[in-house]
């Protein structure tokens, strides 16, 4: 027999959490565009299409969902209070690390893993036209003449676990830099990983004399999420 129970209050029935198109609750991101142009900023800003995932993220992280103008499906926005979060990698498979050169038409010209092609599928596993030296295809990435890293990091809540996966994508070199002691890291840990992921602020002054600043995402793996649990039997309970 059917439930009954809803039908005398319905706005009181629990409304199925939505599904978007590529299965992400949520995504992290280090910036927002103010005026058309590119603003980096100090704490995670996180987006979602779900008021639920956004006042969950909000009462974990702080801020205040609110709507901001987008056509994609994430229209809510939290400008965390928050620059480190800890978070659940399942292993190397969550992190997809390659260079990508758009062209004007919004699609990739050039997509590469460092080494071979990745697309188009006629040239896949071919070598790819990327010099060997990182300096040098940081500088042809600047002139709009090579890719730039894309990498794609899924993960989960740590403290709210069951909230569904959430994404960064970033554009960071620095953050390309250090990617094989992720991947080595967690494939010591074999599984899900208690991982901190952060806005690091970097400092410097150029050779001229120029003060530089500017934040990096950085991922440190902890341990495995599994001792995590097992040290804290409410962690990812939420």
């Amino acid at each position: 027999m059917r439930t009954q129970i809803w039908d005398t209050d319905p706005e009181a029935k629990p409304k199925p959490r939505q599904v978007f198109a590529d299965d992400m609750a949520f995504r992290f991101r280090a910036g927002r565009s103010v005026n058309d142009r590119p603003v980096a900023l100090e704490n995670w800003r996180v987006t979602t299409g779900d008021p639920e995932v956004a006042a969950a993220v909000a009462q974990l992280m702080g801020g205040t969902p609110e709507e901001w103008e987008t056509s994609k499906e994430d229209f809510l926005e939290v400008l965390t209070t928050s620059d480190s979060v800890q978070v659940v990698i399942d292993g190397v498979k969550d992190i997809d690390s390659r260079f990508v050169l758009w062209g004007r038409t919004g699609g990739p010209i050039h997509e590469c893993d460092g080494v071979n092609f990745l697309s188009p599928e006629e040239e896949a596993g071919t070598p790819c036209t990327c010099p060997p030296l990182l300096a040098d295809r940081k500088a042809q990435a600047r002139l709009g003449r090579g890719p730039a890293p894309q990498t794609r990091i899924t993960f989960r809540l740590a403290e709210d676990y069951h909230l569904g996966k959430g994404q960064l994508t970033s554009t960071s070199w620095e953050l390309v830099k250090v990617l094989h002691e992720i991947d080595d890291a967690l494939d010591a840990v074999g599984g899900e990983a208690l991982c901190s992921l952060s806005l690091e602020l970097v400092e410097f002054t150029t050779s001229s004399g120029q003060a530089v600043a500017f934040r990096k995402p950085v991922i440190k793996v902890l341990k495995a999420y599994s001792a995590a649990i097992a040290d804290d039997p409410y962690d990812g309970e939420s």
